[in-house]
């Protein structure tokens, strides 16, 4: 039996410069695919960066029951941090090179399939993490990561091949540096190549850094990697690349609702793939329960 109730609205943030697939039409996507019986859509451009929190948070504010990301993974995070501690929930159409979060969940990359998901709509609450107060909902990381992340963010280019080109010119001139961290009680000192916090299991791409990582589970994931060479390096990535790296011995993982970081000298740092800055001083929070999403199948428990 057909509803008869009135169409809920649908407010699609668009980010008009992410991603390799700038020709689509997500216009013409929605006209065609979004079931306008369920969702009365409105589509708004964002013009400049943290453009698309703001436009989450005035949607929220204006009663709209979901909140479309429409890009990358740098969208998806400016559009949900404004959706934290709402009533609307985030849905992602992934139209970036990575996308991270909406792999994760299960989410189509086939923007069609990733419309009919939401004609669907099944409502999950997600975790999210800050890393020195910026929100975080896939994953973060100190060290290497930063330093690519702010690489990245500098270049013209995107997609995979770009990005793994990037990752082997850094790699030969990075230097390891030591760092305290802090967690569940201990304090761990070390040269850290890398020191990842993932509420979700991947970075994108499906280059899983924590794949046993649960979403819902009010814990992160903390993945250690010391000082590394060549061989280590691309053991690591092989180990990304097919969900191993939980069984090597190059990477240490703990799970925990905080961790504080100390570094004596300051260290690049990412939230979701993009860059935050440099810092001595870390601290990383996890926020329970706080991100209602579309997902296409409940995250594992």
């Amino acid at each position: 039996m057909e509803s008869t109730s009135a169409p809920e609205k649908a407010c699609f943030i668009l980010n008009p410069k992410s991603g390799v697939r700038s020709t689509v039409s997500v216009p013409d996507l929605i006209s065609n695919h979004l079931d306008t019986s369920r969702w009365k859509p409105e589509i708004l451009l964002t013009e400049r960066a943290g453009h698309a929190t703001e436009l989450a948070q005035k949607a929220a504010a204006n009663g709209a029951r979901l909140v479309v990301a429409v890009g990358g993974d740098g969208t998806v995070n400016e559009v949900a941090r404004g959706l934290k501690g709402t009533s609307s929930a985030l849905g992602i159409l992934p139209k970036g090179s990575g996308n991270g979060l909406a792999r994760h969940l299960g989410i189509p990359l086939a923007l069609p399939q990733a419309l009919a998901l939401l004609n669907q709509a099944s409502f999950h609450y997600i975790d999210s993490c800050t890393i020195n107060d910026h929100p975080f909902f896939c994953t973060a990381g100190i060290g290497f990561d930063g330093l690519v992340s702010s690489v990245f963010a500098q270049s013209t280019k995107r997609g995979l091949s770009s990005y793994v080109q990037l990752v082997v010119r850094e790699f030969r001139s990075f230097k390891s540096e030591e760092a305290t961290v802090r967690i569940n009680g201990r304090e761990l000192t070390s040269d850290f190549f890398v020191v990842a916090f993932a509420n979700a299991s991947q970075y994108g791409n499906n280059a899983y850094i924590a794949p046993m990582a649960n979403i819902q589970d009010g814990l992160m994931d903390v993945c250690l990697i010391r000082h590394v060479g060549v061989a280590e390096a691309i053991q690591l990535g092989y180990g990304l690349m097919t969900k191993q790296i939980a069984h090597s011995s190059l990477a240490e993982f703990h799970t925990c609702a905080t961790v504080s970081v100390q570094s004596k000298e300051p260290q690049y740092f990412h939230a979701d793939g993009e860059f935050m800055g440099q810092a001595k001083e870390f601290e990383v929070k996890m926020f329970p329960k706080s991100l209602e999403v579309v997902a296409a199948l409940a995250p594992k428990s």
